[in-house]
């Protein structure tokens, strides 16, 4: 835990930052002068950075908990089919219910990430041990599989273009009820801490878990349920989000080992770190206008994960 009121410190100022960044200019010293600037930070400004930084958390929390059912290092939802399944239940539910409220749509998302996420589990199964590269090579077949029937679907019913919203994530439509859902990824993430010593176990693998006692069915069926729901909450509020996932964990395992206790609280406060500089470099670089975070994650998290490629590792404590 050492050092880490430094990261939190850093995520504090940052997102007051962010509640000062966008195309209306409002200074810090008049921003309660007028009723408009109250309903802007409000309506629009706190709920857009709150959102950033549950989103973040629940992503890295995510590709966690995606880490230890796999036992690879190399993998995370967005990688392996777990929210490309979401994208298709949201798809299927707004053909089929096209007046559906949100809460049903994040359900029937839940339901088919969780599949999705189970097949790619069955499937990595049967991969020798000493393959370990074949788990994420398999993981991003699977991805791109499911990710090609939703977009055949889409256009064999003209739903490209609304199918584009959950495939780019993005936050500029977050408002003041439109994101609430996601406080439900903070739930997630605690019940995670809680039992974060039994994710470690399940790493080690199904015999080694079951000798020392664990029911691994049992806690294979939470992970599931945690990184099923996790995932549909966040690509129903703001759509799929690369990296995050994939890059956190490992920068946190490299800081902490490979106890996920110790490690989640970092892995929690640098996901949030991470997509909310992102967001922040996205409102940006071109402003007035806006790039989609999860095209900025595109870029930089690829030259993140090459770096803690070649790099060499830190011992872990």
């Amino acid at each position: 835990m050492k050092n880490i009121g430094v990261a939190i410190v850093a995520l504090f100022a940052l997102s007051c930052f962010s509640l000062f960044v966008g195309v209306k200019e409002i200074s810090i010293s008049d921003w309660w002068q007028t009723p408009q600037n109250i309903d802007l930070f409000f309506i629009s400004r706190i709920p857009r950075t709150l959102a950033v930084v549950l989103t973040g958390a629940s992503l890295a929390v995510s590709g966690a908990v995606m880490q230890m059912l796999a036992r690879n290092s190399f993998v995370e939802p967005s990688s392996v089919g777990t929210a490309q399944s979401a994208a298709l239940g949201i798809l299927l539910v707004t053909l089929l219910y096209p007046g559906s409220p949100l809460i049903v749509k994040m359900i029937v998302a839940s339901i088919t990430s969780m599949i999705g996420m189970a097949v790619f589990l069955a499937m990595i199964s049967r991969l020798p041990v000493t393959s370990p590269l074949l788990v994420p090579l398999v993981g991003l077949i699977f991805s791109g599989i499911v990710e090609a029937l939703t977009i055949f679907i889409a256009f064999q019913t003209e739903m490209l273009q609304f199918q584009g919203t959950w495939m780019s994530g993005e936050f500029s439509g977050i408002l003041r009820g439109r994101y609430e859902l996601l406080w439900l990824c903070g739930v997630l993430a605690i019940l995670t801490y809680v039992v974060a010593d039994q994710f470690t176990i399940i790493g080690m693998g199904k015999d080694a878990s079951i000798n020392l006692g664990l029911n691994y069915k049992q806690v294979v069926i939470v992970g599931l349920f945690i990184l099923a729901l996790s995932t549909s909450l966040v690509v129903v509020t703001v759509g799929m989000i690369p990296f995050v996932g994939l890059v956190v964990p490992n920068i946190a395992r490299r800081l902490m080992g490979d106890n996920l206790r110790a490690s989640l609280p970092w892995v929690a406060v640098l996901g949030a770190l991470l997509v909310l500089a992102c967001d922040l470099i996205g409102r940006l670089v071109h402003f007035p206008y806006e790039i989609p975070v999860g095209t900025v994650l595109g870029v930089i998290g690829s030259f993140v994960f090459l770096y803690l490629l070649y790099a060499r590792p830190a011992h872990a404590r």
